[in-house]
């Protein structure tokens, strides 16, 4: 029993260190969680990053693919309580035993990843309400399940999860643009009813794509548009705050990191190729982002 203890002890420090490497400005917000809900949490929030980067780890698409594959086999034995020798893997089990988490959302996110790493680079979103789905789909559920693990049962505190989710999600795809563009995957995550509106859509031998060389007004007018629809799902969230339970509020969190971002963007006039975007945390000082996260957890606002 104390080995097992020891493992799964070091399973959850794992799970810490990879939010805190590679997902920096949620590992402050997790912090602001409550001792009782933080495991799970940084648990959860692990799981996301061992997804969310598993096709940026070698440059074979497939090999991503086959990371996305396992891990969605990996939820089916967990749930079947067939033990897993991964870190993360082990650390989720601990977590769905303690708090019966639903298989549902942590299979549709890594079900959602799987179809976008399928999607052929030229196959572009129609709308920015595919994106919204997708982000949702991603993200939100990651609320969701954060929110399930703490005991919290509420809807008000689902619905302001669901529009956290969505803006955090446009925005990371925004903020990924110059990333996916050296990768040749061009501007995928701009649909084709904005690209089209703003002069980006580029039809070539049969197929199209999203040009983003251009750094004129167009693409900025088009990322403006995109984050807007961000802004929109933060303030409905907001909005929601007086019926959120207090308890619910420190894991809504990342609507902050969110909404600097956002910020970061107006000062930068919404050209994603703008250098200032990649410094400190999301564009801005770290102290500055950690006082603000502090400010917000104090407060017992989002």
């Amino acid at each position: 029993m104390k080995g097992a203890s020891t493992t799964l002890r070091s399973a959850f420090s794992f799970c810490v260190q990879q939010v805190r490497t590679y997902d920096y400005h949620h590992y402050l917000c997790l912090l602001e969680l409550p001792p009782d809900m933080r495991k799970a949490a940084f648990a959860l929030r692990a799981f996301n990053v061992e997804t969310s980067k598993a096709m940026d780890v070698s440059s074979d698409p497939r090999i991503g693919l086959m990371r996305l594959l396992w891990w969605q086999e990996a939820i089916d034995k967990i749930y079947s309580s067939k033990s897993i020798e991964q870190p993360v893997a082990q650390a989720l089990a601990s977590v769905i035993s303690d708090h019966k988490t639903s298989k549902g959302w942590l299979k549709r996110s890594v079900e959602a990843r799987i179809n976008d790493a399928r999607r052929d680079p030229n196959d572009i979103p129609n709308s920015i309400s595919e994106l919204e789905k997708y982000a949702e789909d991603t993200v939100s559920t990651l609320l969701y399940t954060t929110l399930q693990s703490g005991g919290i049962r509420s809807t008000a505190a689902d619905h302001a999860a669901s529009h956290i989710g969505k803006a955090s999600g446009l925005l990371l795809l925004l903020g990924s643009l110059p990333y996916h563009a050296s990768k040749s995957r061009q501007g995928s995550y701009i649909p084709i009813e904005v690209a089209l509106k703003h002069g980006l859509l580029v039809k070539e031998g049969g197929g199209s794509y999203v040009q983003l060389e251009s750094r004129e007004g167009s693409l900025s007018d088009a990322v403006f548009e995109m984050a807007s629809v961000a802004n929109a799902h933060l303030e409905k969230a907001r909005q929601l705050a007086g019926t959120v339970p207090v308890e619910a509020r420190p894991v809504l969190l990342p609507s902050v990191p969110a909404q600097v971002l956002l910020d970061t963007l107006r000062k930068v006039e919404f050209n994603v190729f703008d250098p200032r975007l990649s410094r400190g945390i999301l564009g801005v000082p770290p102290l500055w982002y950690q006082m603000k996260v502090k400010w917000h957890s104090w407060r017992r606002k989002y």
